[in-house]
């Protein structure tokens, strides 16, 4: 039972919040409500969060050592030996020999998609990390990579690229602020576990994330009156927002409270972001599906 509990702890099944993403271009392209995407896009997602958690096991096996030094990460099921590596790399193989399979009965592009996800986060774990600013480009285009592999399995008839970009620039902005809070947090003897840290200050930071929050709410405001496929009436202006207030509620709780880490973490337990999530969720829903 001990194994089973690292194991599932390893696997990060908070985290499996991010790959929500799959069901945006099933919302958007206004076929939520058919029985056949649907269902292929929960079956893309529960693929994605197996996926993903073979990406963490794996990037816990290649930091095993460096997390050991770490004041919080050395309480991780690997580093402290909680789960052994032979187990983790069986789990590896597991899910590995589950995932690959099952995603080209969904199709050939969805199973490229995550070919190419597991691909790029494997070189992320084993090196891409350690190389600044293309650490958090690696890490944004998991999000744009789970949009496409919800995009292949909904065949999009009215799928704005504007989301793409959307997508990516929010991802950035939430990547650069848990790397602003990596460095307020992290002791300085811990500098080892995260290379790129020390190429990063504060300053820097701060400018990158100033240009990617304008960035984010230009073009999802832009999306919103210039996209094709959307009511006359501009209607979806009316979720700005709500897009507005968790963008400005994220920066509060990186600039005021000291937060910013993993996105699904602040989620889970900021509840005016939930709400604004929920609420923005929500008006999108009744503009595209209730108003002709």
């Amino acid at each position: 039972m001990s194994l089973l509990r690292g194991l599932l702890r390893t696997m990060r099944p908070k985290q499996w919040l991010k790959n929500g993403f799959v069901f945006i271009p099933l919302l958007f392209d206004r076929k939520l409500t058919e029985p056949n995407y649907f269902a292929a896009t929960l079956a893309g997602f529960g693929l994605m969060c197996l996926a993903s958690s073979t990406i963490y096991l794996i990037n816990d096996l290649a930091d095993i050592e460096a997390d050991r030094a770490h004041p919080t990460k050395r309480y991780r099921p690997l580093p402290s030996g909680e789960i052994s590596r032979f187990a983790a790399v069986a789990a590896i193989v597991v899910f590995l020999s589950i995932v690959m399979p099952l995603s080209y009965c969904l199709g050939v592009k969805f199973f490229l998609v995550i070919v190419g996800y597991i691909v790029s986060q494997i070189a992320y774990s084993f090196w891409l990390k350690h190389i600044v600013i293309i650490d958090v480009l690696v890490l944004s285009s998991a999000y744009l990579l789970r949009v496409l592999a919800g995009v292949e399995l909904v065949n999009v008839d009215r799928f704005s690229p504007w989301l793409y970009v959307f997508t990516g620039t929010l991802a950035l902005f939430v990547g650069f602020a848990k790397r602003r809070q990596e460095l307020l947090h992290i002791d300085q003897s811990a500098n080892s576990t995260r290379a790129s840290l020390a190429d990063y200050t504060i300053t820097l930071l701060d400018e990158m994330i100033v240009i990617v929050t304008a960035t984010t709410v230009l073009t999802y405001s832009l999306y919103t009156f210039s996209a094709e496929g959307l009511p006359e009436n501009h209607a979806m202006m009316l979720t700005i927002p709500f897009v507005l207030y968790g963008i400005f509620r994220y920066l509060y709780l990186i600039h005021v409270r000291g937060e910013g880490g993993a996105p699904d973490e602040v989620i889970l337990r900021d509840h005016p972001l939930q709400i604004a999530v929920a609420l923005w969720g929500f008006s999108v829903f009744v503009v595209l599906y209730l108003i002709p």
